[in-house]
């Protein structure tokens, strides 16, 4: 039985994930900002964590640290979009997104790096949205920042953890889910389902990936 990290297990992407991995006999611990988990299972555990409440982000990995259970894979998944309609930078849409999407994300994996086993996986929930070569036009910059940003994460801490443990980025495709809308092409269990595959796999650290693909920086 494998242990598996996911912020974000509320709703979305985050709970097919931890569905997906719960159907295949792993344990999952989750975070959710606090309020209602509508499902429970067996080897599911879950904790509040909310970014924008430091407090929180302490007790999760203290939480997680209790357990005395070795991650082996680590998935990054909870992100907020605040600048949708936006076409210029709104400082404080920019601050409250990367606080979640880039800074909370950082300080959990750093915390929780000890956690993880010798040849386990991280893995950063990132976007096409965060490709500097898909980088055609100028709406949401603030989240388009916030993923380019997580992907240089991604690259530094997998040079820092080469030989030991794998880190990846990964576009989950447009997700029909409250940020990708009921026009996205992917539902949440579909997207889960392609990421719950390549979790398990041996590929090279330090890459951007969709669908087992490597996608461009």
């Amino acid at each position: 039985m494998r242990t598996i990290f996911i912020s974000g297990v509320n709703k979305g992407l985050g709970r097919a994930l931890a569905e997906r991995f719960l159907a295949a006999g792993d344990f999952v611990i989750g975070t959710y900002v606090p309020g209602v988990i509508d499902y429970s299972h067996e080897d599911l555990v879950v904790f509040p964590l909310d970014f924008y409440k430091q407090e929180t982000i302490g007790n999760c990995i203290q939480s997680v640290e209790r357990l005395n259970k070795k991650i082996d894979i680590l998935i990054n998944n909870a992100g907020v979009l605040k600048d949708e309609d936006d076409t210029n930078v709104v400082m404080e849409k920019l601050r409250s997104t990367l606080e979640v999407n880039l800074f909370g994300h950082i300080q959990i994996t750093e915390g929780l790096i000890p956690l993880v086993n010798v040849g386990g996986h991280i893995i950063n929930i990132s976007s096409s949205a965060g490709s500097l070569d898909r980088t055609t036009r100028t709406k949401y910059p603030s989240y388009k920042i916030s993923k380019a940003a997580l992907n240089m994460y991604t690259r530094t801490l997998a040079i820092r953890l080469v030989g030991e443990i794998t880190v990846s980025s990964v576009h989950p495709g447009r997700v029909k889910t409250d940020m990708g809308g009921i026009d996205a092409e992917l539902t949440p269990e579909e997207a889960a389902e392609y990421i719950f595959k390549f979790a398990g796999s041996k590929i090279e650290s330090g890459q951007f990936w969709y669908k087992g693909e490597k996608f461009p920086w």
